[in-house]
């Protein structure tokens, strides 16, 4: 089936992105999921990594989320996101600073930090660097 699928990815605080896609995938919980036009409908939670998609150039595009909802009609693609940033925008000092403190965190030997923050923001901060040392993300 020939044509693009709208898609928009929003945050509590901006819209992050309003396009046309050929192909979006993304990082469901239960499996990373690919959408094209005409697609059957459906939702899905979203976990952290990175939600992919071609334009209606063909140029691949790359975009960071920390989690959120994807809803899914046969002609738009809906993103919820708890947070979500283009590749260009993600600050290589900011992630690698972030990578480094949560690595510190989950190497202290003190019982009193919280695990699964740490965790999480290791988690957070290795997928933007991913995203940034990836040649092909645009």
């Amino acid at each position: 089936m020939a044509g693009n699928i709208k898609l928009e990815i929003v945050t509590p605080s901006k819209s992050v992105v309003d396009d046309d896609a050929q192909i979006i995938v993304a990082p469901g919980t239960l499996g990373e999921f690919g959408v094209m036009i005409g697609h059957t409908p459906f939702l899905s939670s979203l976990k952290v990594g990175a939600i992919r998609y071609k334009d209606k150039g063909g140029t691949e595009r790359v975009i960071f989320v920390s989690g959120g909802f994807a809803e899914v009609l046969p002609d738009k693609v809906t993103i919820l996101a708890e947070s979500a940033e283009r590749r260009k925008d993600i600050s290589i000092e900011r992630a690698k600073s972030a990578f480094e403190r949560a690595k510190r965190r989950l190497e202290n030997e003190d019982r009193d930090i919280d695990f699964e923050r740490a965790k999480a923001a290791l988690e957070r901060a290795l997928y933007r660097l991913r995203i940034l040392e990836s040649p092909q993300a645009m």
